[in-house]
């Protein structure tokens, strides 16, 4: 099992550009089921979890061809409309297969998912919206049995903000008859992008950014050609990483609209970023600043960022508290920045974070995917050799992370 060593103490300086978003690129993947012709993804990111659903939508009849960060999806016949278990337990986002395949082939028998241990993250706004666009749905044996001739259009509020919830519905209720609408969904730009997609392939969707999304069934979609937008996680752990090792580096490619929340707390902290079209500079020139924060969906503070942005405090100025709002386990971290040196303290879901003059290296353990970018900062700032242990997690969602890193300097390398 690959693991990561790093010797921290060297500022970051340089330039890297962003890849394309996780978690938009993984809907969009699944938006290929829902036409017989191709569909054609540029800036697609070299990612495991990309890697496990294209592999996943190969059993079911998808087939995929890569060039370079291109790839050309094609959905002509489903053979088999099944996202097994074994398939589906290391990534939670296979449930966005579900909707896709209800609306194409009127059936799906899709595993109750896996993924990252930070949560429960239940899928019951899945199933209760697509039942009420008459699908019929039973849970047998782990896996959830759909069935509906055609969708019909409804009027469904969700109980809670899920983006993957929203994802699904949307995309099951563009070849649903009828108008359906969407109330309380998610306003995450990823959600957007795949709006954009959806509407290049023949989809009416109005509303997308906003907590009412409209959407006006179609009998048939075409193919289209779509660019996946910049991954706004992976530029935010990049500018925290500039920040906490006071360096200065350009992250070009990216979409800074999509991160006024975390440039806030950075500007918050004492950090400069200045914007320049697609891309921004980040750069510390004097100490930092403890910030507090919650996080929040969009277009509050992520909850993906959370991890980073406590690593980040470790080594600031007086105390920080972080409210984790969004899941109950996404704390598993602190053990291990603890081991690092850091002071803190959890109060139920908030961190109490005492900013430290300095941290030292030691071994440590990824629990989940954001969690080792957290750690991959702290290791960055610690005094000696840090090696992380279990960064199956790390390649999950971020492409060459530690190529990255180096290209700016970082004391960095993947030990086998």
């Amino acid at each position: 099992m690959d693991k990561l060593s790093i010797t921290g103490g060297f500022p970051l300086h340089g330039e890297v550009r962003v890849s394309g978003a996780k978690n938009a690129a993984l809907p969009i993947l699944c938006a290929a089921i829902l036409t017989p012709e191709p569909l054609v993804l540029k800036n697609v990111p070299k990612l495991n979890d990309v890697h496990t659903m294209r592999s996943l939508l190969a059993q079911m009849g998808v087939r995929s061809e890569a060039e370079d960060d291109a790839l050309t999806l094609s959905a002509a016949d489903i053979d088999w409309p099944l996202a097994p278990y074994e398939m589906v337990k290391t990534m939670r986002a296979s449930i966005l297969a579900l909707g896709p395949l209800l609306a194409r082939c009127g059936e799906a028998r899709v595993s109750l998912p896996g993924g990252c241990a930070i949560g429960l993250r239940p899928v019951d706004q899945h199933i209760k919206g697509l039942q009420a666009m008459g699908a019929e749905i039973d849970l047998d044996h782990g896996y959830i049995e759909a069935k509906a001739k055609r969708l019909s259009g409804a009027h469904f509020v969700f109980d809670m903000v899920t983006v993957t919830g929203t994802e699904n519905l949307m995309m099951a209720a563009t070849l649903a008859s009828g108008r359906t609408v969407l109330d309380n969904a998610a306003r995450e730009p990823e959600v957007v992008d795949l709006a954009d997609c959806l509407n290049a392939m023949g989809a009416v969707i109005s509303g997308a950014g906003t907590d009412r999304i409209v959407i006006e069934g179609v009998s048939r979609l075409s193919g289209a050609t779509h660019a996946i937008m910049p991954d706004r996680i992976e530029t935010g752990t990049f500018l925290v990483a500039a920040a906490a090792t006071g360096g200065d580096v350009a992250l070009t490619g990216t979409r800074p609209d999509t991160l006024d929340a975390v440039l806030d707390k950075l500007a918050e902290a004492g950090v400069a970023a200045t914007i320049d079209g697609s891309t921004i500079r980040i750069k510390r020139n004097g100490r930092l600043k403890s910030v507090s924060m919650r996080t929040a969906p969009y277009p509050g503070f992520p909850t993906d960022m959370q991890a980073q942005l406590m690593a980040l405090m470790t080594v600031a100025d007086d105390a920080a508290m972080i409210t984790e709002t969004i899941f109950e386990n996404r704390m598993m971290h602190v053990q291990e920045l603890k081991r690092l040196g850091a002071a803190i303290e959890v109060e139920g879901n908030t961190a109490i974070v005492r900013g430290a003059q300095k941290l030292t290296a030691a071994n440590v353990m990824a629990t989940d995917l954001r969690a080792s970018a957290g750690l991959v900062i702290a290791g960055l700032i610690a005094e000696g050799e840090t090696v992380i242990d279990r960064i199956y997690h790390l390649d999950r969602g971020y492409e060459r992370i530690e190529d990255k890193l180096s290209a700016l300097g970082a004391r960095i390398c993947r030990v086998s």
